[in-house]
């Protein structure tokens, strides 16, 4: 409290003291000139005054103010103007609250709302604002690109070392790709392992093509993450503006679409937008949309393509294959529909169709036929796969013995331990497994040596040949010879000559499937090619 005429501190409690870093004793009858710079002080006696000449006071919102015995803080200010009784002002008390921690709380929430709290790079909201801003600028003749950064493998680095691994990188990354920008330039993270950067001021695609060899350079560099030596890349995405959208949804989109298309390209590269991605991903979404409706309103069928033993030339078995029938485009093409329903989970739906079908479908035929059915990796990662494929052996009566699962060698390239693991829960049932497509880039020996499979597919790529090529009976021989040596059985795909037949047989390969016996049939066709002497049921064999 002051003495509204001599403007004399009179009483101060000792909250003013540790702000003034003074004792009341030393601040008692002096004035604002005696303690604060003449500036300071001069601004202080004003304030004072403008409270005593109103009669509501004095309030100062939240403001900067140096305290001589705090340093810079925030404070609000209230003055109030107590007069006698001859109506002067005798008295004015000051009340300052220092609202300090309250704005870095503040402060730190606002920037948690717009900062990645991992690498404390701008995140998705504040990015899009900062998009929005550079594209004002494109009505000025100016242009930028906006890039789509995903880092390729990410998933195994975190899965197989732990997240606290993968945050590590992460950061490390963020770091390298902040030292590839100019003035001007910006970047963001946009959530798990994409980040996305603007470059500003280019004038042609030579200058975004220099900028990615800096960002490949930086990001390629070997990392060191809480002992462990790492090593990545990356898919990028690019869209330039204003040519690629002057819309940010639409930049966003197309800066998006250009990534997907670099990491199906194989990944570790770059693309840029163009037209036609715009079109693919409208056609994927409109074929998404009727798997959909396929499911529901059964658009789906199954036709069944024998195994024939090379032995005694009959039928063994016949491996299930999904076919849709399309309203409007016909026969769809598996390669087309079934990467679709692996990325939106509709395969699990699909699968499980498949499964119970076939099941059903084989119960009536003879009992040494089996049926084969494909599981997708993506089936493989549901932790529900073997209740269903058991639920389906239940209901349908089928022996499990009879039901063979094909895999391939891109299950156990992905996250081998846990499909093994999953691969025992199915020996388990009963149900036999057979590794599909082997030899086609990803084999290994070793998982015939871990998991015992029951059947092993030859590719087709190396029947092809086999009756004149030298290669090819090279490979299937010693193929046959390692599964022999593990009681496995061979299935060579595609045959087509009886050429090919004769030699498979020769160098001992233990069923056959191709179109020189039969092309996929449905289920009331394919019947007909059991022949006569297997209508009645027989033991099974091993």
């Amino acid at each position: 409290m002051k003495d509204a005429r001599t403007r004399q501190y009179l009483l101060l409690n000792g909250v003013a003291e540790q702000l003034f870093g003074r004792s009341r004793q030393d601040l008692v009858g002096k004035t604002a000139f005696d303690i604060f710079p003449e500036a300071l002080a001069a601004r202080i006696t004003e304030d004072d005054s403008s409270a005593l000449e109103s009669a509501r006071g004095l309030f100062k919102d939240e403001h900067a103010w140096q305290m001589p015995g705090t340093g810079p803080r925030y404070i609000t200010s209230s003055r109030i103007g107590i007069r006698d009784e001859a109506g002067e002002p005798r008295y004015l008390i000051h009340v300052i609250e220092d609202v300090t921690e309250r704005r870095r709380a503040d402060e730190q929430i606002a920037h948690l709302a717009h900062y990645d709290a991992l690498t404390d790079l701008p995140n998705r909201t504040l990015f899009r604002e900062q998009i929005e801003r550079e594209l004002a600028k494109v009505a000025g003749g100016e242009q930028f690109a906006l890039l789509y950064i995903d880092v390729d493998e990410f998933k195994g680095i975190n899965d197989s070392l732990g997240h606290h691994v993968g945050d590590e990188l992460l950061k490390a990354i963020a770091d390298r790709l902040r030292g590839c920008l100019k003035p001007g330039d910006l970047i963001a993270r946009l959530g798990g392992d994409e980040f996305a950067v603007i470059q500003t001021g280019i004038e042609s695609h030579a200058d975004v093509l220099s900028f990615l060899t800096r960002i490949y350079q930086a990001i390629r560099q070997p990392y060191r993450c809480l002992g462990h030596q790492l090593s990545t890349d990356a898919s990028i995405g690019i869209a330039l503006a204003p040519q690629d959208g002057a819309d940010l949804d639409q930049l966003i989109k197309n800066a998006d679409l250009a990534m997907y298309g670099a990491k199906a390209n194989g990944r570790r590269t770059h693309r840029f937008f163009e037209p036609e991605m715009d079109a693919s991903a409208k056609a994927r979404l409109s074929m998404e949309l009727d798997l959909r409706q396929a499911l529901v309103n059964g658009g789906f069928e199954i036709h069944y393509q024998p195994l024939v033993d090379l032995r005694t030339n009959e039928v063994s078995g016949c491996e299930a294959l999904l076919r849709w029938r399309h309203p409007v485009r016909g026969m769809v093409s598996p390669a087309e529909f079934i990467p679709v329903a692996e990325d939106t989970g509709l395969i699990n739906e699909l699968g499980a169709w498949v499964l119970r079908m076939a099941c059903n479908e084989a119960a009536t035929w003879p009992a040494h036929v089996r049926v084969a059915v494909n599981v997708s990796p993506v089936q493989l990662k549901c932790d529900t796969l073997a209740l269903r494929i058991a639920g389906a052996l239940a209901d349908s009566g089928l022996n499990p013995r009879r039901l063979e699962l094909e895999i391939t060698e891109a299950v156990l390239i992905r996250d081998d331990e846990a499909a093994l693991s999953i691969l025992h829960q199915l020996r388990s049932i009963g149900v036999r497994i057979a590794l599909d497509d082997f030899g086609t880039g990803y084999s290994s020996l070793s998982y015939l040596k871990r998991f015992p499979f029951d059947k092993i597919k030859i590719d087709r790529c190396f029947v092809v040949d086999i009756a004149e090529a030298s290669g090819s009976p090279v490979i299937v021989q010693a193929v046959v010879n390692i599964a022999a040596a593990s009681s496995m059985t061979t299935v060579a795909e595609g045959v087509e000559t009886e050429a090919q037949r004769d030699m498979l047989r020769a160098l001992g390969c233990t069923q056959m499937q191709g179109y020189l016996f039969s092309a996929p049939k449905p289920a009331s066709e394919v019947r007909k090619l059991f022949g006569p002497g297997d209508s009645a049921p027989v033991a099974a064999v091993a």
